[in-house]
């Protein structure tokens, strides 16, 4: 098994795209965990610069929309195509809405799975707030009905959710651990989906949770053969990062965080990079 780490575009969208993609090349990542962007100039340099550089990609699929079940349906479909073109490692998907029905939802995941059998592109469904599996009692029915259901591990979402870090729900998080093909290095906590900064002790009781539950996930990929699992420093800006009041400013630095984050799991798991 190899891991490719890799950097989100979500935070960088103020530099020009070429500046973006160079930054995360120089700072040492292996690809991009981001959306196809819309603009052909844009999509361009980026299919570009994948191939020159030997770069990977997550595309990552968040923009399905609709006034109706109906209309998502059919803009789900439409974007996934759209993210299988620069031959992704996976697509990361936020799936459906967590008021959509059950019987919904069960119809996304089953256009996804026709999807990968007739591209050959895996789709996972990341367990997001607002989406399919946004709390792990959800996902626990999902995963009854459906034995091929993959996802995206952000057990931050999850840890926000249930407002526990998930001390309640071991058989779920086990299977979850099973199910996953795709990790978001972000560190949630009781009452929010990012801690200020991970590498500050009063969350070291949070990061070594998540890190126990990723070592898992990177074990199971391991015994499982998986060929690249990928891996995404996800911090985000604000307001997933906290503010000072009054001034508006971010308590601490996205870039210097998720390169924290990188570093960290760049040496816990050095025998699988290469």
């Amino acid at each position: 098994m190899n891991i490719k780490i890799l950097s989100p575009l979500w935070g960088h969208e103020n530099l020009k795209y070429s500046e973006f993609l160079d930054k995360m090349k120089n700072a040492g990542y292996d690809g991009f965990d981001t959306w196809i962007p819309a603009d052909k100039e844009k999509k361009k340099l980026l299919f570009d610069y994948l191939q020159k550089h030997e770069m990977y990609i997550v595309a990552h699929q968040h923009q399905a929309n609709g006034s109706n079940f109906t209309e998502f349906k059919k803009s789900f479909l439409s974007y996934l195509n759209i993210c299988a073109e620069p031959n992704p490692i996976l697509i990361n998907s936020h799936t459906g809405k967590d008021y959509f029905t059950m019987d919904q939802n069960l119809q996304l995941i089953d256009i996804a799975q026709e999807f990968s059998e007739k591209t050959g592109v895996t789709v996972v469904h990341e367990t997001h707030r607002g989406r399919v599996g946004y709390s792990p009692q959800m996902i626990d029915e999902i995963f009854k009905i459906r034995k091929s259901f993959s996802i995206t591990a952000d057990f931050s979402h999850w840890v926000c959710v249930t407002e526990s870090m998930l001390e309640n729900f071991t058989s779920i998080l086990t299977e979850a651990i099973t199910r996953s093909k795709h990790i978001h290095l972000r560190i949630g906590f009781e009452q929010g989906p990012q801690v200020p900064d991970p590498s500050a002790p009063e969350w070291k009781y949070a990061l070594d949770n998540f890190l126990s539950w990723w070592d898992r996930i990177v074990e199971v990929n391991d015994v499982s053969k998986t060929k690249i699992l990928p891996l995404t420093t996800e911090f985000g800006p604000k307001p997933y990062m906290p503010t000072i009041p009054f001034s508006n400013t971010p308590v601490s630095d996205q870039f210097k965080i998720n390169c924290y984050m990188k570093d960290l799991v760049n040496l816990r798991y050095k025998k699988f990079r290469n």
